[in-house]
Formats: C-alpha cells, structure tokens, sequence
C-alpha cells in the first residue's frame, strides 16, 4: 500500500498493492487494519456499499449529506474517473477548495473523502464502475449538493461542459456560497 499526496487535509489518496500474472490479479482493497494505521475507520465504521455504473462523460455530484455527515471510500473497479472531493468544514484553510483523484481498474487507487466533502466524479472511460464504502445509510432528507460547475470553487473537470452528462437535480444544485450557514462541519485541524 502506497500513500499518495493531496492538497486537502484528511482526504486520502490509496494506492493498494496488486499482485499479478497470466491468470489476472489479486488485490486487498479495504483491510481495516492499514486503513485505521491511516486515521480511516478511527471513529467510524462504514455501514454500506455501493456500486453505480456510468458512461463516458457521466458527471455526479457534488454531493454530501447533513446531520453527522458521511465519510466515503471510493475506488473504480471497472474503467477510469476523476474523483472529486470540496472542503465544506468552516474555519478549514482549504474551505471552498477541492482536489481530485484519477481511479482506474489498472492502479487500483482509492480515495478516502472524510466527513465535511463533497464528493463527485466525471467518467473518463467508455464505462466505469465505481464502488464506495460510506460510514452512514444514504438518506434523502439530508442529502444536499453543490454546483458542479460553481465558479468559486472552479473544479477543472478533464471534459468540457457541453460534453459532461449531469443529472437534472445536480445540475439545479445551489452555490456553496447560498449553502454555507447550512453547513455543520468544521474543521478540528491537522
């Protein structure tokens, strides 16, 4: 397992080891042993998975959730995305900022996307199979969303605008700006 760097405190960027040979691969993608070595499952345990399927050009999120929040465990089991993850906790230096990821089914990367991101991704690939763990149940009722395109955030997505594919709803969600009094998370530091 190799750690790589990012410009957020506390996202984590994985890059597990993949053993390989003329019959395919094996690789441990979620050990909650090295992941806790991390600060990943300190004070959380992930309750769900998930698997969503896209095409190229797939756009979703930005998306977080209220309450406690979730924390996410992503990776791409099948093609290539860039994973994207905005700082949304108060008094964090790096609010309002994001970095993202590039996951595909060669490196094997993860991204751990704490409690207090939005988290979306755009699909590189003809089809890509994405797989996140989440510390809480999905519920609609707190689940919110930040425009893909805000331009104080100004996310450089891999595509340009007339060939993403976006959802109706997130391509209708609000400005973080028009959403910060609403935001519970902070930031506890490094």
């Amino acid at each position: 397992m190799r750690v790589l760097p990012t410009r957020l405190d506390g996202l984590v960027a994985i890059e597990p080891a993949a053993f390989g040979d003329e019959r395919g691969f094996f690789c441990e993608t979620y050990r909650s042993q090295w992941h806790e070595q991390l600060g990943i499952g300190d004070d959380e345990r992930f309750v769900q998975d998930n698997h969503s399927r896209s095409s190229r050009g797939v756009l979703r999120g930005m998306h977080f959730q209220l309450g406690a929040g979730v924390a996410k465990l992503v990776r791409c089991s099948r093609g290539r995305i860039l994973d994207v993850a905005v700082d949304l906790r108060r008094q964090s230096p790096t609010y309002g900022r994001w970095d993202g990821v590039e996951l595909d089914d060669e490196s094997m990367r993860e991204l751990y996307v704490p409690v207090g991101f939005a988290h979306g991704f755009c699909v590189l690939s003809d089809v890509a199979d994405v797989i996140y763990k989440q510390t809480a149940y999905y519920d609609s009722e707190l689940e919110r969303g930040i425009a893909f395109n805000d331009p104080d955030v100004g996310i450089q997505w891999p595509l340009p605008e007339d060939e993403l594919i976006v959802s109706e709803r997130d391509a209708a969600a609000p400005q973080l700006r028009d959403l910060k009094d609403e935001l519970p998370f902070v930031y506890a530091g490094a």
